[in-house]
């Protein structure tokens, strides 16, 4: 396929803007702000990357439910395959896509638990429905039929049907610190802007590269 815009007509490379930022979490917080406004659907949702005991990589999507200078944080079950993942090898990347924006966000870091009383504050904020859901579901593991499942969340509806619904101790939450972190958006002709926050660990400086796209 042919591409018959003008060369001549292109929008020069960007030179300032977002370029020119000199830490990547406040760029993250304005592009994140602006992906609220204009995705239609959960503009937290992201790719989570793992890999298994051989090495196999393995990616889905999860929601960002928290991010800081200390790291973006998720949860799930603990016992789950992105769990038992993380526990063997505390180390992930996340991707973030916002096409409405033409934007992307990729992360890279070490992974650590959030504290129990992190946890405890996210679980209480959930739908009462996801809070038993969390409870009837194992999982990551075969499931014979939906109606089991439907079973299963029937009984601990009952179980709580008055009053507060505890987190499972199998529940719990993660942080990925990051030590890279890469702003993309689209330009004409593939001519993308990327730049690249690196550093060597938490806690040390960030220092910033322009990458070819």
């Amino acid at each position: 396929m042919t591409d018959t815009t003008s060369m001549k007509h292109q929008t020069p490379l960007t030179s300032g803007d977002f370029t020119a930022a000199d830490e990547p979490f406040a760029l993250f917080d304005a592009w994140l702000n602006e992906a609220i406004k204009s995705e239609p659907n959960d503009p937290n949702a992201m790719a989570l990357a793992t890999v298994d005991p051989d090495g196999l990589p393995d990616v889905r999507m999860v929601l960002m439910k928290g991010f800081d200078t200390e790291g973006f944080v998720f949860y799930s079950h603990i016992a789950s395959q992105k769990g038992r993942e993380l526990a063997a090898n505390p180390k992930a990347a996340l991707l973030f896509h916002w096409k409405s924006l033409r934007r992307q966000v990729r992360i890279r870091g070490n992974v650590t638990p959030v504290t129990d009383a992190e946890a405890d504050a996210y679980f209480a904020t959930r739908p009462k429905q996801a809070q038993i859901g969390a409870w009837a579901s194992k999982q990551s593991e075969a499931l014979e039929s939906r109606f089991a499942f439907e079973q299963a969340i029937a009984k601990v509806a009952a179980k709580y049907v008055i009053g507060e619904v505890p987190r499972p101790p199998g529940w719990s939450g993660w942080r990925i610190t990051p030590v890279r972190i890469e702003f993309w958006h689209d330009r004409p002709f593939r001519l993308h802007d990327r730049i690249e926050f690196r550093r060597d660990a938490a806690g040390q400086p960030w220092s910033k590269t322009r990458m070819y796209p």
